[in-house]
């Protein structure tokens, strides 16, 4: 089962944490490790179920519904800037008692893992990073996602719609992908004329705005716990750059995981357990 737990963010913004694991008994919560999964751009803490449960057998896992996204206040723009983000996982690495914490993040979740890797070490004991770079993108990627934003025909007739348009007929996809379909209908909600993202496309694009311009092999380098770099082989983090930061990184270990793309946790789960539960028995 999956419990709510309510964190106070940056500014004063109502964050929704989730625990996928029976309430912990009295006295528990500080006697087992913290685990801390941190979902990508237009995700949302269900994502990490999967990985949660199995996590739970030994450790204290906790996924964040982060800013503008899931159960979470959506605040304005101006208030999803990396600095909010990575306060945010500050804040709820001290009010939930994980520290010192593993940070699990993929995607923008990874990026604000290392951030808070680098600026707080004392919480941080161990970071696994999913399929991010930590090169700069640049402008023709943010021009490609906000053309894919105004793709979407929305609103969706039916959630069977969703599956099959980013399951089967997205642009983007090279080959059909059904796990994708299912990953993007977690994150839609029926509406009065439809289903829409929980999400408002056009914030999600202005949050991209704020990483994409810049490289962040700096504050890459600033890790001082064990890393874990896992890509997987069709996924947006290609090989040369991920061994580049694993060699950036004082303490980095790499993984790669075949038949994955972006969504690798959520697509080849058991892959992902086979990469990342070895490096994290290392950490205990």
């Amino acid at each position: 089962m999956a419990r709510r737990i309510d964190v106070t963010g940056a500014g004063g913004v109502r964050l929704a944490a989730w625990e996928f694991a029976d309430p912990p008994k009295e006295g528990a919560d500080s006697a087992m490790p913290g685990v801390l999964l941190l979902h990508g751009l237009m995700g949302r803490a269900s994502h990490w179920a999967a990985t949660a449960r199995w996590l739970a057998e030994r450790d204290r896992a906790v996924a964040l519904d982060q800013r503008g996204h899931g159960r979470s206040e959506h605040p304005p723009a101006a208030a999803c800037t990396r600095e909010d983000y990575v306060a945010d996982a500050e804040a709820a690495l001290e009010q939930l008692g994980l520290a010192p914490a593993v940070l699990i993040g993929h995607a923008m979740g990874a990026l604000t893992a290392w951030q808070l890797a680098a600026r707080r070490p004392d919480l941080v004991r161990g970071l696994v990073i999913c399929d991010m770079r930590a090169s700069a993108l640049g402008a023709a990627s943010q021009r490609e996602w906000d053309e894919w934003f105004r793709s979407w025909p929305v609103p969706f007739a039916t959630l069977a719609d969703v599956r099959r348009w980013f399951g089967e007929d997205d642009p983007r996809l090279e080959r059909p992908s059904p796990t994708r379909g299912e990953f993007y209908a977690e994150v839609m909600h029926e509406c009065a004329d439809g289903w829409r993202p929980v999400f408002e496309p056009e914030r999600m694009l202005r949050t991209r705005e704020t990483w994409v311009h810049d490289a962040h092999w700096e504050e890459l380098a600033q890790v001082t716990c064990p890393t874990l770099v896992v890509r997987g082989l069709d996924g947006e983090l290609g090989r040369a750059e991920a061994q580049e930061m694993v060699r950036v990184l004082p303490r980095g270990e790499y993984a790669e995981i075949t038949d994955a793309g972006h969504l690798i946790h959520y697509d080849q789960p058991a892959a992902w357990r086979r990469a990342v539960e070895p490096f994290l028995s290392g950490l205990a």
